[in-house]
C-alpha cells in the first residue's frame, strides 16, 4: 500500500489549516510533509461594529453582579394594586419608601439640598424634564401665552432637548437655541443647564438666565455624583433633576425624580404626569429604594473608597486613563478636554473629573463622527449638539470588552501628510488630509469630496 496518499485537515485553535501528505519513496519508506494554511487577516469591513453612540450604563453591572443580592425584594401577588401611595402628599403616586430613600442618598452623598424641597418622581428624567417644561410654561390661571416660551441651552447641550421640545409642536414652549447667543431681555424663557454636561463633562452655571431676571432655571444634575465628578458643594436650586440610570446604572427600572422648591410647580409636574402616565410603576419605585438604601448604607458604614461610588470613581478613571494613552500621540487627528483635579466633599480628596463620555475634538474641516465610523466605531455627532461635525462623542460606560475593543481601534487611526497621500491610500485605503481650507478631511477609499470638506459616506472603506 506504498504508493497511497492520505490527507487530514484538521483546524487548530487559531483557525488555521494544517494538511498533512505522506508520500511514498522508491525504497518503500514514507515522508510526511505538513504545510500550515493561515487564515486571512481580518480586514475592517470584517470587524466587529462599535456602538459607543448610546449611553447604556453596562460598566457597573460586573459591581452589581457581585453585590447585587443585598438590592433583592419580593412583591407579592397583593401589593401594588393601587394608584395611590399616599394621597395626602404633593406626589401622591410616590412611594414613602422611594422619598426617603432619596432624600438619604443626597444626605451622604452632600451633591443636593432636600430640606425644603418637594421630591417628584418620574420614569427617568426625561418625563421630569417635559413636567417641568409644562409647569414653567403655564401660568396660575392654566391660560395659553400669546407666544410659546423659548427653551434654551448652552450648546453643546445634550442632543435629546431639542427633541423634546419640539416633538408636541405645543403652544406652550418651543426651542430657542443656544443659550450662550439667546436674548433673553424680551420675554419670559427657561434655560436648562445640565452640570456635569452631556456631551463634554463641564460644570456649569446658568449663560442667561440670570443676566435677565426674565429666565426660569431647570437643572439637570444625572451625573453630578461621585463615580463621575468631585462634589464640590450641595447642589441648591429651584428645580433639580436626577435619574436612577446615571445614579447606579439601573436604567432599565426607569426611576427619575426632581427636587422643587416651589409646592405650586411641583403640583404641576405632578399633574403632567398624572395626565400622561397616571404615576409610576410602584415595582420600579420600591426597587429603586432599595437598591438606594443599600447604596447609602453602605456610604454611612464604609470609607468612600469601598462604597459603590468609590469603586465606581476608580473604575471610571481607568477608562479615561486608558483613552488619554490611546490618543496621546495623535494630537494631529483629535484631541480631548482636560479637566482640572477639584476636592471632592464626599472622597475627601482631589481628583480629575471622569466623564460618563468622552468628547473628541477633530481639526478643522474634520467630520468626527464620519471619522470614527470609517473605523466602525458608532458615536453621536457633534451637530446633534449644536456645534460642528468637528466633534463627537463617545460613551464611556459600556461593557468591559467593547471599550477595549474601541481603544485598540482607536489606536489605529493614522493622519498623514498631503505628500504621503497617494501612498497611504493605496496601502491603508483611509487617510486623514489637508484640505482645501488648511484643515483635516477624511478620505474613505476612492471617495470623492462633496466640496465642503467633507468626504461622501458611501465609498467603499477598504
Amino acid at each position: 500500500m506504498g504508493g497511497k496518499k492520505l490527507h487530514n485537515h484538521n483546524n487548530n485553535n487559531n483557525g488555521a489549516v494544517d494538511t498533512n501528505s505522506n508520500n511514498s519513496n522508491r525504497n518503500g519508506t514514507t515522508t510526511t510533509t505538513t504545510t500550515t494554511v493561515k487564515p486571512p487577516p481580518v480586514t475592517l469591513q470584517q470587524s466587529p461594529i462599535i456602538n459607543l453612540d448610546r449611553g447604556d450604563p453596562s460598566v457597573f453591572e460586573p459591581y452589581w453582579r457581585k453585590n447585587g443580592g443585598k438590592c433583592t425584594i419580593t412583591i407579592s401577588g397583593h401589593d401594588s394594586l393601587s394608584y395611590f401611595s399616599d394621597p395626602n402628599s404633593v406626589c401622591w403616586y410616590m412611594e414613602p419608601e422611594l422619598q426617603e430613600a432619596i432624600r438619604r442618598v443626597h444626605r451622604v452623598v452632600g451633591n443636593a439640598e432636600t430640606e425644603g424641597c418637594h421630591v417628584v418622581a418620574g420614569t427617568g428624567s426625561t418625563v421630569l424634564f417635559q413636567a417641568a417644561l409644562y409647569a414653567l410654561s403655564t401660568s396660575s390661571s392654566s391660560s395659553v401665552a400669546a407666544e410659546p416660551m423659548k427653551v434654551v441651552c448652552a450648546a453643546p447641550y445634550y442632543s435629546q432637548y431639542k427633541e423634546q421640545v419640539e416633538l408636541l409642536q405645543s403652544r406652550l414652549y418651543e426651542w430657542g437655541g443656544d443659550a450662550e447667543t439667546f436674548d433673553g431681555s424680551a420675554a419670559p424663557f427657561i434655560e436648562v443647564v445640565t452640570s456635569p454636561n452631556n456631551p463634554d463633562g463641564s460644570l456649569r452655571e446658568a449663560a442667561v438666565a440670570n443676566k435677565t431676571g426674565n429666565g426660569k432655571l431647570i437643572h439637570d444634575l444625572a451625573y453630578y455624583w461621585p463615580n463621575y465628578t468631585p462634589i464640590t458643594r450641595p447642589a441648591d436650586y429651584d428645580i433639580m433633576l436626577f435619574t436612577l440610570t446615571k445614579c447606579t446604572g439601573h436604567a432599565g427600572s426607569r426611576i427619575g425624580w426632581a427636587l422643587v422648591k416651589d409646592v405650586e410647580v411641583a403640583k404641576k409636574m405632578t399633574t403632567f404626569m398624572q395626565i400622561t402616565t397616571i404615576g409610576v410603576s410602584k415595582d420600579s419605585q420600591l426597587r429603586a429604594a432599595k437598591i438606594l438604601n443599600v447604596v447609602a448604607e453602605d456610604c454611612e458604614q464604609h470609607a468612600a473608597d469601598k462604597t459603590f461610588f468609590g469603586e465606581s470613581r476608580k473604575l471610571m478613571a481607568e477608562r479615561w486613563e486608558k483613552l488619554r494613552e490611546a490618543v496621546k500621540d495623535k494630537k494631529d487627528v483629535f484631541t480631548l478636554p482636560k479637566y482640572p483635579k477639584r476636592y471632592c466633599n464626599f472622597s475627601g480628596r482631589y481628583f480629575q473629573p471622569a466623564p460618563a463620555f468622552g468628547w473628541l475634538e477633530c481639526k478643522e474641516g474634520c467630520d468626527a463622527s464620519a471619522l470614527m465610523k470609517a473605523h466602525n466605531v458608532l458615536t453621536r455627532g457633534g451637530e446633534t449638539f449644536g456645534v460642528s461635525s468637528r466633534y463627537t462623542r463617545i460613551s464611556m460606560i459600556g461593557r468591559e470588552e467593547e471599550f477595549e475593543r474601541f481603544i485598540e481601534r482607536i489606536s489605529g487611526i493614522q493622519c498623514v501628510d498631503e505628500e504621503d497621500e497617494e501612498e497611504e491610500e493605496e496601502e491603508e485605503g483611509l487617510v486623514v488630509m489637508n484640505g482645501n481650507n488648511g484643515g483635516d478631511v477624511i478620505r474613505l477609499g476612492n471617495g470623492t469630496s462633496n466640496g465642503h470638506g467633507k468626504w461622501l459616506e458611501q465609498v467603499e472603506v477598504q
